[in-house]
């Protein structure tokens, strides 16, 4: 399926949001939790990363990485919505993630241009690879496996989007 990755918030209506998980089995509603519990911590961190990475410098690179952590927080809004759809809470301890993204993106910025693209580039290769395994490994229900599935476009584009920075370094 394609996915037009140029959208950096794709519209929500009202009627979008459902109560979800009645009738499944427990053993599918632990694999499910577990997944958007992985997917909404790590989208914590990469919003992190961004934010740190971002300096004051008017610049293309901070055009670029200011979207790219807007994507991001809509990521983390999509499975934070998913998790209280089906009736549980974001993991507690979501603020090691928070912190692993501070110290990634700050240090990162701190030894320049290449390494802002150089982590991004990692970082998000991870996440394309994350999503799959999750995609493939998970019984989603399928509006859930459709948002899943974008954000994982999504980060496939960003991982595209620096190493083209980096190659015209």
């Amino acid at each position: 399926m394609e996915h037009d990755i140029s959208i950096i918030r794709p519209e929500m209506r009202d009627e979008d949001v459902h109560m979800r998980g009645q009738g499944m089995p427990n053993a599918r509603l632990k694999d499910i939790k577990k997944g958007l519990l992985t997917l909404h911590t790590l989208e914590t961190m990469a919003v992190n990363i961004y934010k740190f990475q971002i300096t004051k410098k008017e610049s293309e690179l901070n055009r670029h990485l200011i979207a790219a952590m807007a994507n991001e927080m809509t990521h983390v809004q999509d499975f934070q919505v998913k998790l209280f759809e089906y009736g549980w809470k974001p993991s507690m301890l979501r603020w090691g993630y928070w912190v692993v993204g501070f110290v990634f993106g700050f240090f990162s910025r701190l030894f320049g241009k290449k390494a802002i693209l150089k982590t991004g580039i990692w970082v998000e290769t991870k996440a394309v690879h994350h999503y799959g395994e999750l995609i493939r490994k998970v019984d989603w229900d399928e509006d859930t496996r459709r948002i899943i599935e974008k954000d994982q476009a999504d980060e496939h584009g960003h991982v595209n989007r620096w190493r083209g920075l980096l190659q015209s370094e």
